[in-house]
């Protein structure tokens, strides 16, 4: 009988453990980080010995998932430093942000709980801020923000627009949009500029008091 190769078994590993990282990343981003290590091993079709082999807890799971994330915001944050206009590069990095959010709720969870003792991922939110304030320091040579708007200021705002339009995420998904500008129009020396997104009607609001979204379904139940 022959072996398998060394190389071809570490190549396995590096497959299965992105495999797992990826069911987990979706499990987490669906349901928050309430979600157990047996749904997410049922959804990556493995055991739940195979998941604890690999991560010895569900933090350093966590911890593993919250630094690709960050890696990804920040990837996208360094392709935007060459951008010809560091105003439109600085609102296009906060929009990333809130999408990121948006389409991930485990994001926020994760990025404000006990990963944040994973040394790997304080090296990531680092590596993630210096593209930030990079972002920042460019739009404010440039005059579009005020002096005085750090890379960090930059960092917790898009959260702020998010966390403005969740009330109505099932009625009006885009109306966060709305509150991002309202946020970037007050880091500008200048006056207000117009909104891209309308207010959230009377409708939206009793639609979400009924329970109902914008096609007049039943809003999706809120996970504690």
């Amino acid at each position: 009988m022959t072996s398998t190769p060394p190389g071809r078994l570490r190549a396995d590993a590096a497959h299965n453990r992105r495999a797992l990282l990826d069911a987990a990343a979706a499990t987490f981003a669906e349901q928050g980080m309430d979600a157990s290590i047996a749904q997410i091993a049922a959804r990556a079709g493995i055991g739940k010995g195979t998941v604890f082999r690999h991560f010895a807890t569900k933090s350093d799971l966590v911890a593993a998932i919250l630094r690709d994330r960050l890696d990804e915001f920040t990837a996208a944050g360094t392709a935007l430093l060459d951008a010809a206009d560091p105003e439109s590069a600085l609102l296009e990095f906060m929009t990333t942000g809130v999408e990121m959010q948006a389409r991930d709720r485990s994001f926020c969870e994760a990025g404000t709980g006990i990963a944040h003792s994973d040394p790997e991922v304080r090296a990531a939110s680092a590596r993630l801020f210096e593209t930030a304030e990079a972002l920042t320091d460019r739009a404010r040579r440039q005059g579009s923000v005020r002096d005085d708007i750090t890379g960090k200021d930059i960092m917790l705002l898009p959260r702020a627009a998010y966390e403005a339009a969740a009330p109505l995420g099932d009625v009006a998904p885009a109306l966060w949009r709305r509150y991002l500008s309202v946020i970037f129009d007050g880091l500008r020396p200048e006056a207000a500029r117009p909104l891209p997104h309308p207010a959230p009607t009377g409708a939206q609001f009793a639609a979400v008091m009924e329970g109902k979204t914008a096609d007049g379904g039943p809003t999706a139940p809120r996970r504690k």
